[in-house]
């Protein structure tokens, strides 16, 4: 709701501002800079839509060569990573894999770690973060992501 000023005019300096420029989640899904991971995430109890970041993608959830015989998979390594989330959300006294206010961090953010073998006999614990927003009609949507990324 807009609010307004003693005159009727809105309170808002933007509010008839053209939009200049917009990207939506489908279009970062569509050129890469998103992986859409809902269907897995279904898959582990989570019902809303799901996306990690390319930088996770490519940095964790796709094997490091060397490690492909070491039973490591794309799906194996985004089962953990979603399971870890799970838990973390969980922990966290979170219901419903909803991310509610947790004041230690940001009102719509979880912290939590991953260990993925990154080479032979080299495991390596990651953090990571969950930020739960608004998708692109406003519904909430997941992205897993770096922690320096937003």
């Amino acid at each position: 709701m807009d609010e307004k000023n003693a005159d009727g005019s809105s309170a808002n300096p933007f509010a008839d501002a053209p939009v200049i420029f917009s990207y939506t989640r489908a279009q970062a899904i569509e050129d890469g800079v998103l992986v859409d991971l809902t269907a897995w995430a279904r898959e582990t109890g989570f019902r809303i839509p799901m996306a990690c970041t390319a930088a996770v993608w490519h940095g964790y959830i796709v094997p490091p060569k060397g490690t492909e015989g070491l039973g490591q998979s794309e799906r194996g390594r985004g089962h953990d990573l979603l399971w870890m989330l799970w838990l973390a959300i969980r922990q966290s006294g979170r219901a419903h894999a909803k991310l509610e206010p947790d004041r230690s961090h940001s009102e719509d953010i979880v912290l939590f770690d991953v260990i993925f073998l990154q080479a032979p006999n080299k495991p390596e614990t990651v953090r990571l973060k969950a930020h739960c927003g608004p998708g692109d009609q406003g519904e909430p949507v997941i992205t897993i992501m770096l922690p320096g990324e937003d």
